[in-house]
Formats: structure tokens, sequence, C-alpha cells
């Protein structure tokens, strides 16, 4: 009886078995940090309270939005024979989709350069010839019976 007595430590805790702490991010099995979200949203002050599941719903759509960057600026890449994402691939990424090009409308990435385009008035006017032969082109004939 003495002995289960002096095994516990001080306030009738026990001594070594501790239990791993589980972090917030683990429990809503994301990768973004719940626990730095959460300590932003009430360092911001955007509210003057933040509910318990906000900063996991926001962490959630953060990693759901990098993660469809990084796969499209990730295919981008492969495009142009390269194993790494640099600026140009995510330009590329973003303002190729509708979506994410609508949401970063206003946003300028560095370094990023622009989207290839060429105005059709610029291009070399087609010659006579070249619409002659386009024109003269074999016709079919109807099938004689």
């Amino acid at each position: 009886m003495e002995a289960a007595k002096t095994s516990r430590g001080a306030g009738g805790r026990r001594g070594g078995d501790r239990k791993k702490s589980v972090s917030k991010s683990m429990k809503a099995g994301l990768q973004f940090p719940v626990g730095r979200i959460a300590r932003y949203l009430k360092k911001g002050r955007y509210a003057q309270r933040t509910g318990s599941g906000a900063p996991i719903y926001l962490a959630a759509v953060l990693e759901y939005l990098a993660a469809e960057v990084l796969e499209l600026a990730g295919n981008a890449a492969r495009d142009n024979k390269k194993n790494r994402i640099n600026p140009r691939h995510v330009l590329l990424a973003v303002r190729n989709d509708e979506e994410l090009g609508k949401l970063l409308q206003g946003v300028t990435i560095a370094s990023g350069g622009v989207l290839p385009n060429i105005n059709p008035i610029l291009l070399p006017k087609k010659t006579a010839t070249e619409s002659d032969k386009a024109s003269k082109s074999p016709k079919k004939t109807p099938k004689k019976a």
C-alpha cells in the first residue's frame, strides 16, 4: 500500500507514464498547422471570438489550394521537361486554370512572366495564292448511279 503512494508525483499525478501529445492537425488529418492558424486568427483580431472549428476549416481550405496549385505547377514543369517547379510554372498553372485564374486575378507572381499570346492582327496575312489553293481543294462529286 505504501509503495503505491510513493510512486505518484505531486498532487496525485503519476510520474513516468505520460501519453504522447497529439496535435490538432493530426486529429484533423491535415498537414497544415491548425494550432498556428488558430493563433494567427486570435492575434489578428478578425473577430472578438473564434470558434474551435474555424482554424481547422481554414487549414483544410489552405491545404487544398496549395495542393491544387502544386499539382498544376508540377504538370507545367513536366511539360517544359523540368524536374523543379519555378515561378514561371506556378504562373502558367494559375493563369491556365479558369477557377484559380479568377481567384488570383489581381495577383502578380514575381518572376512569372506573362502568358504567351500573339494578337491575330500581328500575324502575317495569307497571300492570294495560299487562299486560292485552299478554295480549289478537291471537292467531292456526287456519285453516279
